[in-house]
């Protein structure tokens, strides 16, 4: 039980640090965008984070630090900078609210293998079915489990006038403990990659 624990805290850090869970993936996933098709993005200029953005929900019941959350914000207003957009301090003097939020779920992969017979198998020969399986005999079954954290990383922008999300982007993935993951310009990487269709009609991020 207590190697578990530690095990859970483990992985959330490494999922603070990613920012996107998958920000050293060899082929990192597209993010799934989702937003309002009658909403006018082009008055957007000023952006805010909204008061309750860097919560943790799912069944891991650990809770990110404030450098880990402070490090996601960081990739976030990097990525949006880097858009031509100016990340304010005072909510009630931006166009819109940037909150994000992270799913975990722990899962258990079951995979099934059949082993080899003990002394086989060997082959003959036959004039009439020319090569045959001798002493084939039936080996084992193996099974291996892995546990591992399934994490999905949410960005919502949200109008404050109307109180409502007009743009979500979502990255679902594996977590994966690479150090490489502390790294604040791979996290960097990660939120151009989840910012690449915001605004809606914008061509995406290089």
């Amino acid at each position: 039980m207590l190697n578990a624990i530690r095990q859970s805290r483990r992985v959330l850090a490494v999922v603070a640090a990613s920012l996107l869970v998958t920000a050293c993936a060899s082929k990192p996933p597209k993010p799934d965008v989702d937003y309002m098709n009658d909403y006018d993005f082009s008055g957007v200029k000023t952006i805010a984070f909204y008061d309750e953005s860097g919560q943790v929900s799912g069944d891991n019941p650990m809770q990110l630090s404030d450098i880990q959350i402070d490090r996601v914000d960081d990739a976030l207003t990097y990525a949006l900078k880097q858009k031509g957009f100016q990340i304010v301090a005072d909510a009630s003097q931006s166009d819109m609210l940037l909150s994000w939020h992270l799913v975990t779920q722990f899962k258990t992969d079951v995979q099934t293998y059949n082993s080899p017979g003990m002394y086989g198998p060997y082959y003959g020969y036959n004039r009439y079915s020319m090569y045959n399986c001798w002493s084939c005999m039936p080996g084992g079954t193996e099974v291996v489990t892995r546990n591992y954290t399934d994490g999905t990383f949410i960005v919502d922008m949200i109008d404050p006038g109307m109180k409502q999300s007009v743009w979500r982007g979502t990255i679902h993935s594996r977590i994966k403990d690479k150090d490489q993951l502390k790294n604040q310009e791979v996290v960097n990487a990660a939120a151009v990659r989840i910012f690449a269709a915001f605004p809606p009609g914008m061509a995406a991020a290089q």
